[in-house]
């Protein structure tokens, strides 16, 4: 739609009023309702969103140890701006219209917190170097039939999972939930996050999507959209979505890969692609990919950035757990999928599920420019067989804070995130290290109640 077109169903609309919102350094979707009238006076210049989106956790507690913003500074209202290019209108909320915004300083200069203005940061570094990058992510997670309010009466305990049992791939269970796979397909391709394939995975009410790739902004933009828009739909049919990349101990986790591909967008080419090569790589691809091996101990954090996400990261739990890549082997840390020219492509299986979708792509891709800016060769052969037994490039870091001080000691990530994000977002991990350090948790009644 052109502008005057979006300006014009946005005047004309009969609720009078507009949704916005601004991601989080979780990816939480923070936001509100504005009228009519607020949006037009902003869309063209500076809004201003409280800035305490930045200063506290995914619970909204407050750190104790930021710097952007705090106690100190009085959590003042941000600049920011509203991009009208994202413009939206919500089905399962009669069409209304939604956009995205970004913080900025007072100037209007990308603010160094945001997660979307870092994306599109790396973003403008790789179409300076000539590479429009197409991003796509898929997204695993959990369904349960309970709602807000009996998942907080039962204590996150016995939770009735939407579907019994393993059966992944199930045409019987898609039959079954078929209103809520109806409505996640066809509200979503209505909300402008088209998806390529929906199906269930192997677990209890599991299921995965893959969203229709596109311009890395854009593919940011609808994966994190997709993860609110599941909560919302999943709310229309007394369902409980959750993202978390790992539930149990005794099922696999969730993942939210991310497929990257660099191309040549005049001559229309795909320059992951070689037909010479016997892998079909190019070498920009191999140095891509030899870009992220070498980065990833020095940003997993914005790959993995819970506690509970290294609660994935085991052996055998269709997760990886070494610096490794191969073509076509789920065993790996980067799987690469080199089939034809068009699709040529590498996927990145470290990224789970409970993501900043902008945080993730924006390293990935920075790790992969890194690795082409430094003309790293792809020295590690591909790995054949199980990639949780090839420790030859070493392993990735075991846990939220062994992750956490390694990115916040690496030259590495400063150069290609700035120290500014960095320096935020490691406080961020670390203070999320120390919440957890303070709770006891049933694991340790079970094991300690009555021998100790």
């Amino acid at each position: 739609m052109t502008t005057k077109a979006i300006l014009d169903y946005v005047k004309n609309h009969p609720s009078g009023k507009v949704k916005v919102a601004f991601t989080d350094i979780d990816g939480i979707l923070r936001g509100k309702y504005i009228s009519v009238e607020k949006f037009l006076s902003v869309i063209d210049n500076q809004t201003s969103f409280c800035d305490v989106i930045f200063g506290w956790d995914a619970n909204d507690v407050a750190y104790d140890n930021g710097k952007f913003t705090g106690w100190h500074t009085g959590y003042p209202d941000a600049p920011a701006k509203l991009d009208i290019n994202t413009f939206r209108k919500i089905p399962w909320e009669n069409d209304i219209p939604f956009f995205l915004g970004e913080l900025t300083d007072a100037k209007g200069n990308p603010s160094p917190v945001c997660p979307r203005q870092l994306v599109k940061k790396v973003i403008t570094e790789a179409k300076d170097q000539g590479f429009t990058p197409f991003f796509a992510q898929e997204f695993e997670w959990f369904n349960f039939a309970e709602t807000p309010q009996s998942v907080n009466e039962k204590q996150f305990k016995n939770l009735t999972p939407l579907t019994p049992g393993m059966f992944g791939y199930s045409i019987l269970r898609s039959t079954l939930e078929n209103p809520f796979f109806t409505d996640l397909f066809d509200l979503m391709k209505k909300f402008n996050v088209p998806l390529e394939g929906l199906h269930t995975e192997t677990g209890p009410g599991v299921l995965e999507a893959a969203i229709v790739y596109a311009d890395a902004l854009e593919a940011a933009d609808r994966a994190v959209l997709f993860k609110t828009a599941v909560k919302e739909i999943a709310y229309k049919h007394g369902i409980m979505a959750t993202f978390m990349a790992k539930i149990s101990e005794n099922l696999p986790g969730c993942g939210g890969h991310v497929h990257q591909s660099l191309w040549d967008k005049a001559a229309k080419k795909n320059l992951f692609y070689s037909e010479k090569d016997p892998h079909h790589m190019s070498d920009v691809m191999k140095s891509y990919v030899a870009g992220q091996l070498h980065c990833l101990p020095h940003i997993l954090p914005m790959f993995a950035p819970t506690i509970n996400s290294y609660k994935r990261l085991v052996e055998g739990a269709w997760a990886p757990t070494t610096l490794t890549w191969a073509v076509d082997n789920r065993t790996v840390a980067l799987r690469v999928l080199s089939g034809g020219s068009k699709s040529c492509r590498l996927e990145t299986r470290v990224i789970g599920s409970d993501v900043n979708p902008y945080l993730a792509m924006a390293a990935a891709l920075a790790a992969g420019l890194y690795g082409i800016k430094n003309k790293l060769p792809l020295k590690q052969p591909a790995t054949v067989g199980n990639g949780y037994h090839d420790f030859s490039n070493g392993t990735l870091p075991g846990n939220l804070h062994e992750a956490t001080q390694q990115m916040k000691q690496s030259k590495i990530a400063r150069e290609i995130l700035g120290n500014e994000f960095v320096e935020h977002f490691t406080i961020t991990r670390e203070w999320e290290w120390r919440q957890h350090l303070k709770a006891v948790t049933d694991w340790e009644f079970k094991r300690y109640f009555e021998i100790i």
